[in-house]
């Protein structure tokens, strides 16, 4: 990022638009696994280097009930208000550039929709992801996550789309280290029926030449990236819900974004769907033992 007085730091630990994602970490307890994108959000905004530029962090609700499945989306009410949140506090520092610390996938589709906006016609978007994220209302898990790049793209749920600033045309959209698809929904029709292209970790496994040449073709001179961190071989790191095998390597995903960075302005950089699961395991064991307990301190005075 070149200036950072420009730059905001956006925290968005939201975490509703996971849909049913307890039944993707077992290994937690349910309510547990439907939040543990705040926590991994919140991780992220500590170990991230030190921002002397602008910071915000968008209030979430850490309430369980708010879940209801409206118009084909988990937890529709709980994004919707989200959604206007981001935008009243993106519209308020009107950075040149976001940093967005989420939070599941969908936590992109704000500041991506508003720098789409700001920038017109002169970005692209390199979704760095082992999902395609292309998912409509109804399709799938119901997810918000399964649709954050579909609603970047104009196709959404009508109100949600409304709110949103601009969308980006989905031929100035291409898909790296894409390796599993939806049954529904997220799939290789969908992305046909789109124009949205994609290439697996293995064209991007030595050199960044490819989605370079790709970039190069839109036109753009600014470029918007989502980085989820599914996208990490299992074998090298596991730091997201999504454990599929034959990913990329924390090497070649940060070759690949320097290297965009080398040849054009990036304007937008997410990080997503962060599942801190020994972390949270930690947590929980702290808040098992005698005078770390809540209950106990309260007792006491």
């Amino acid at each position: 990022m070149k200036n950072d007085t420009s730059t905001l730091r956006l925290v968005f630990p939201q975490w509703q638009g996971g849909g049913p994602i307890d039944t993707y970490v077992p290994e937690l307890p349910a309510e547990d696994a439907f939040r543990g994108y705040f926590l991994g959000s919140q991780l992220l905004s500590f170990l991230a280097p030190e921002s002397s530029g602008l910071k915000a962090e968008i209030p979430v609700s850490l309430d369980l009930a708010n879940r209801t499945e409206k118009n084909g989306i988990i937890a529709y009410d709980a994004v919707v208000k989200n959604t206007r949140a981001a935008l009243n506090v993106i519209r308020e520092h009107a950075p040149d550039r976001i940093v967005t610390l989420g939070g599941e996938c969908s936590v992109s589709v704000v500041p991506f929709t508003w720098l789409a906006d700001k920038y017109r016609d002169d970005v692209a978007i390199v979704w760095v992801d082992a999902h395609p994220d292309l998912n409509y209302p109804g399709e799938g898990s119901r997810g918000y996550h399964a649709m954050a790049l579909a609603s970047v793209l104009g196709q959404g749920d009508e109100h949600l789309q409304s709110l949103l600033p601009a969308s980006v045309d989905p031929s100035r959209a291409l898909i790296v280290g894409l390796r599993t698809w939806e049954k529904e929904g997220g799939t290789p029709e969908r992305q046909r029926e789109l124009g949205v292209k994609s290439c697996p970790p293995s064209d991007v496994s030595t050199e960044s030449t490819s989605v370079i040449n790709w970039l190069k073709s839109t036109g753009a001179s600014r470029v918007l990236i989502h980085f989820d961190l599914d996208v990490v071989d299992p074998s090298d790191m596991i730091a997201a819900v999504g454990t599929d095998p034959d990913g990329m390597k924390i090497s070649e995903v940060s070759r690949l974004i320097n290297d965009i960075a080398r040849d054009f302005d990036v304007v937008g950089l997410t990080v997503a769907e962060p599942m801190p699961r020994v972390a949270i395991r930690l947590k929980n064991l702290l808040s098992g033992l005698p005078l770390l307990r809540q209950e106990q301190s309260s007792k006491q005075e």
